[in-house]
């Protein structure tokens, strides 16, 4: 049976890497059930102000499968949702713009849902992807996998193919979600509500990019932790589950771990400066970036107990 593809990509100002992610997807092993390539790229410009509009609507012959739509700068979740409306694929395909995919990554995510619906003699279910980190720009698919590229979530759209029916029953991503953080996975709970079930599909291979860590980074992804800390209330206020508390790190066991670890927030950014830049000129941004989780976790389980302790005096 044939079948058609929306990949879904949101963007905002990243116009290099979206180069090569939109190049990787024009150059794919096209399955059978693809006949005549079928499948679309939706991009949804979230605002960008990087020139990523004017570019694919001058070099348009370039892209042959991308559909181009814009928005106002309103978040992920609003230009997923608006390009899951404007689809036109029976199969929908999430992933962001700085990931750059292998040429049998549609292939394998077909593979994945058809073996799936075989095992489960069900529709409900969903593939999810392998996605590798990297800081390499030139060659990003050089990476190799890692321990720390392991993911245990449910439902997440750096990489993952669902059919349109499933998102649209379940109501799409809630745009309460204003701030970073949780979107997605909550619309995962849903999912798992209407009895869907996640396929590994490590053939569909994404590698995600990302500028390698450095100092000047620690402020915006400090702020990015307390954003995720108040998204995860508004995440347990709607699903108030032990399975959520331990998501979001709301929990006895994430403050005594991450109290310990960065002794009550004493190793903070400002006491871990020399070892960080001592480990960035070395050449392990990404060690160095690991020790900063420990007080970014702490960030983190701070600002939901805060935006918890909020939520609970005004109601």
């Amino acid at each position: 049976m044939l079948v058609y593809i929306s990949v879904v990509i949101p963007t905002y100002n990243r116009k290099p890497i979206l180069t090569k992610c939109l190049n990787a997807l024009e150059h794919q092993q096209v399955p059978e059930e693809l006949q005549n390539e079928g499948y679309e790229i939706v991009v949804v410009d979230d605002g960008s102000t990087d020139g990523t509009v004017e570019w694919l609507q001058t070099d348009a012959n370039s892209y042959p499968h991308v559909r181009l739509f814009e928005q106002a700068h309103k978040g992920a979740a609003a230009a997923r949702n608006l390009g899951v409306e404007q689809a036109q694929g029976d199969i929908i395909i999430f992933i962001d713009s700085d990931l750059v995919v292998t040429e049998t990554f549609l292939a394998a995510h077909l593979e994945g849902l058809r073996q799936g619906k075989r095992k489960l003699r069900s529709d409900r279910l969903f593939t999810y992807g392998r996605v590798i980190n990297t800081a390499n720009f030139e060659e990003p698919t050089a990476e190799p996998y890692k321990l720390t590229d392991y993911s245990a979530a449910y439902f997440a759209t750096g990489n993952v193919a669902i059919a349109r029916k499933w998102l649209l029953e379940a109501g799409l991503f809630d745009l309460g979600f204003q701030l970073y953080g949780w979107e997605d996975l909550e619309l995962g709970v849903r999912l798992k509500k209407l009895g869907l079930t996640l396929i590994k599909c490590p053939d569909a291979v994404g590698y995600h990019w990302h500028p390698p860590f450095s100092l000047e980074q620690i402020p915006k992804l400090i702020d990015q932790e307390i954003q995720r800390g108040k998204m995860g209330v508004v995440f347990y206020e709607k699903h108030p589950t032990w399975e959520v508390r331990m998501m979001i790190q709301m929990t006895v066991l994430h403050r005594i771990l991450w109290g310990i670890l960065s002794l009550g927030g004493w190793l903070n950014e400002k006491r871990l400066k020399p070892l960080l830049s001592w480990l960035i000129k070395r050449g392990n941004s990404q060690l160095a970036l690991e020790v900063a989780r420990i007080f970014l976790n702490w960030y983190n389980v701070q600002g939901v107990y805060a935006a918890y302790r909020e939520a609970r005096s005004s109601s």
